[in-house]
């Protein structure tokens, strides 16, 4: 069975758009603990469209955001690398640093997963500036393109374009749900991890 990581605000596991979570941590600035409970929902959206298009997936919860959507680079890295060791086939990393001096931090990473035969997937630019490690070789980048259809991704080389909405809520139209590059990165995800169970098939 294939695994996705998902780096993100955690997840709420009795959620109904989520299944098959089968392990989880959070990485804090002081250090790990098996609470990974999501509190302000864009880690369980993010989850949510990959399971949408995953439902055989097991679902690996890293939860690296608290209370806001950000975290330290060593909250990052560390993530990864638990992701690494859980053989997680696929790193979803809706987000992304526009601090280039990281890069020499993702490398090995990003080389490891190359050789574990691990996908890590990251946004490539965020409000037009470029992000790592999405904008770096090994990683494929994720760019947001509202008229691409959620069913579908545009993917060439090392860059995917894919649809900046979750999957939808019932009665919220999609311009007041939660949107933009992280769930574009969700639905690359979600569509190549069912494309290689497929193929696998």
């Amino acid at each position: 069975m294939l695994r996705v990581a998902i780096l993100d605000s955690g997840v709420t596991r009795d959620h109904p758009h989520i299944g098959n979570v089968i392990d989880g941590i959070a990485i804090t600035p002081q250090g790990t603990t098996g609470d990974y409970v999501d509190w302000v929902g864009h880690g369980t959206a993010v989850a949510a469209a990959i399971h949408e298009k995953a439902p055989d997936a097991e679902l690996l919860i890293v939860k690296i955001f608290g209370r806001q959507l950000a975290a330290t680079i060593h909250q990052l890295v560390t993530g990864i690398e638990w992701a690494l060791d859980q053989h997680a086939d696929f790193i979803n990393l809706s987000l992304g640093t526009q601090n280039e001096d990281h890069c020499e931090r993702f490398r090995p990473l990003i080389e490891r997963s190359v050789h574990a035969g691990s996908q890590i997937i990251s946004a490539r630019r965020i409000h037009g500036k470029a992000c790592f490690p999405g904008s770096m070789s090994g990683v494929i980048g994720v760019e947001a393109d509202p008229a691409v259809s959620r069913n579908e991704i545009r993917y060439s080389d090392d860059l995917a374009v894919a649809s900046p909405f979750p999957r939808p809520i019932p009665g919220v139209p999609p311009e007041k749900n939660l949107h933009g590059v992280s769930f574009a990165v969700a639905n690359v995800t979600g569509y190549l991890c069912a494309q290689t169970i497929r193929t696998k098939k």
